[in-house]
């Protein structure tokens, strides 16, 4: 990392007294190659993930990520930033065990702060049913080797005071602890990507539009841009929500529909909030943020749409959760509401595979799991692209899932439709 500095202690302090006039860019600005061994469509978390570990694990640095706007500007800055190994299913489970490894290392590994804070996340139940299903989930989480702990109503009220315990329609009886969950800064973590993959010689291009997919006997030779055509011999598609669009530009109709998910946060206020915490029966969830603000979020606006806002009865929705849950949080002001487009699968789990397509391939289904698998993903699918093999954590992440039904991860127990995942 000599090109851009690394950061230290003493640098941040000689910076600070001395008018932070010695810091350069983060990464290079450079203009497009005619090619490239590998091209990556998409620079948000995934995207970026894949160009670091392309260079860092496996040497491949005649690499270069495509950018329709600016580095970060997509999903991974518009979300509620939460990290949790807390999945059911054989595939999720030990993916993303594996991604919370990765980001349990990942400031030594990009020596970048990504304020990942391990504070906990606690899922609340309401009812026997309930209580029983997050017990059978907490045990495939015990079992994949990752940390739950069952919580009695008493043993919430010790973490979370603030609660509404005895609310007439949704009384808390417990919940399920994870430790090793919490949050993480999700714009200093795009940063940190592109800083290292910029230093180990990736071209990270911004401005530069996907028009089309160019292909030749059933293979991928390039791309054309709005930047001029690039020649590649791999190229990857990571555009979250987008990801139909751009798949269709080489002639493929992936499983996905693309959803509106709104997140929400206040003005600044005191700590309250130390934990992650999920609301079990009005889909909310909500943490707070190191600045103060309360950051929450709630369900799919439940219609297709690739528009970047919410509507305002699913606004009302969540608001009436968060009144339900914590009645002080009524006192708090929201200073501004964004919406994220979820690439949402029929069981509610992710893709990461070969598209049918010789040298074209895939990341993308991942419905509400994006921020956290950003490390696990770009890792396994770096693997994918230079050895042409799954890594073992996303083996499961197949395709072709969807066309014979075997080996479906429905998480939610919801069937065969998007939204309900």
């Amino acid at each position: 990392m000599a090109g851009l500095g690394r950061f230290s202690g003493l640098r941040v302090l000689k910076e600070g007294v001395s008018g932070n006039r010695g810091w350069a860019p983060q990464w290079r600005d450079p203009a497009p190659k005619p090619a490239y061994d590998i091209v990556i469509i998409g620079g948000g978390g995934h995207g970026l993930a894949t160009a670091f570990y392309l260079a860092q694990a496996h040497g491949l640095k005649n690499v270069a990520v495509l950018e329709k706007g600016y580095l970060g500007g997509g999903n991974v800055g518009r979300n509620t930033t939460i990290v949790r190994a807390n999945y059911f299913l054989p595939g999720n489970s030990e993916f993303y065990s594996h991604s919370l490894k990765l980001w349990e290392g990942l400031e030594q590994t990009l020596n970048y702060n990504v304020m990942h804070s391990q504070r906990g996340l606690i899922n609340l139940f309401h009812s026997d049913g309930q209580r029983d299903a997050f017990c059978r989930r907490g045990n495939a989480m015990v079992n994949q080797g990752d940390d739950a702990e069952l919580l009695d109503r008493d043993g919430v009220r010790r973490h979370l005071p603030y609660l509404d315990f005895d609310q007439a329609r949704f009384p808390i009886h417990g919940g399920l602890l994870h430790r090793r969950g919490g949050t993480a800064r999700h714009d200093a973590v795009a940063w940190g990507y592109a800083r290292g993959a910029s230093d180990r010689g990736v071209d990270l291009i911004q401005n530069c539009e996907v028009t089309g997919i160019d292909t030749e006997a059933g293979r991928v030779t390039g791309v054309q841009t709005s930047r001029g055509a690039i020649r590649a011999r791999k190229v990857a598609i990571v555009t979250a929500g987008r990801s139909g669009q751009v798949a269709a530009m080489a002639g493929l109709r992936l499983p996905i529909e693309s959803h509106v998910l709104q997140a929400f946060v206040t003005e600044g206020v005191k700590p309250v909030i130390d934990h992650v915490v999920s609301f079990g029966m009005g889909h909310f969830y909500i943490s707070q943020s190191d600045k103060g603000g309360l950051v929450f979020g709630g369900d799919l606006d439940f219609y297709p749409s690739y528009a970047q806002r919410g509507n305002l009865p699913m606004q009302e929705h969540v608001m009436e959760a968060a009144m339900t849950l914590m009645p002080m949080i009524g006192k708090a002001r929201v200073l501004r509401s964004w919406g994220g487009i979820m690439d949402m699968t029929p069981d509610g789990s992710p893709i990461i595979d070969k598209s049918g397509i010789e040298g074209l391939y895939l990341d993308c289904g991942w419905c509400y799991g994006g921020f956290k698998a950003v490390p696990g993903s770009g890792f396994a699918l770096a693997h994918l692209i230079a050895t042409d093999r799954p890594h073992d954590s996303a083996a499961k992440l197949r395709l072709d899932r969807f066309r014979d039904g075997h080996g479906l991860m429905d998480e939610e127990g919801t069937g065969a439709q998007h939204n309900l995942h």
